[in-house]
């Protein structure tokens, strides 16, 4: 029998729950790409929720370690959460923007050369299909079993590959 006490084998559990998870967010975000139903974007993300809060099916905020420090950022994020907590929206917290810009593509850049805003992330619907993801589904049970242990917006590393 393995000598792992409750404390470190639950750690394990744990750190393999959010690995699973976040391999889950990049299928999510790998397979919504081509399918158009991705917004990025602080400022494209809250007239995406503006316009149509009902299609969007999850929120990602990623930051950096700098980021933390960005006053003005945090207080868009704050915002942010509240509309997507009062319209029933999954957040999830990513704090690893380089690797998600290598998930969505172009390295971080639009196509005329400038920066992307990834601090904001929205997953939308397509309105075509009913979208029945077994990774989306992943991350939504996440996100709603972490707001049962009072995290409301839990915090995912993505792994550098």
């Amino acid at each position: 029998m393995n000598n792992m006490t409750f404390e470190e084998l639950s750690g394990d559990y744990s750190q393999e729950r959010m690995d699973s998870v976040a391999t889950a967010l990049e299928e999510v975000l790998t397979s919504a790409l081509p399918q158009g139903s991705i917004t990025i974007g602080v400022y494209e993300a809250a007239k995406s929720l503006n316009v149509d809060p009902d299609n969007v099916v999850l929120c990602i905020l990623a930051t950096d370690d700098e980021d933390v420090k960005d006053v003005a950022l945090q207080i868009h994020f704050t915002l942010i959460q509240a509309f997507c907590c009062e319209n029933d929206i999954n957040i999830l917290r990513v704090n690893n923007t380089q690797r998600l810009a290598e998930i969505l593509g172009g390295g971080g850049k639009q196509s005329g050369g400038e920066p992307m805003d990834l601090h904001c992330v929205l997953v939308t619907s397509p309105h075509l299909t009913s979208w029945k993801d077994p990774a989306l589904s992943k991350v939504n049970r996440f996100c709603r079993e972490s707001r049962c242990m009072d995290q409301w917006v839990p915090i995912i590393n993505l792994p550098e590959r």
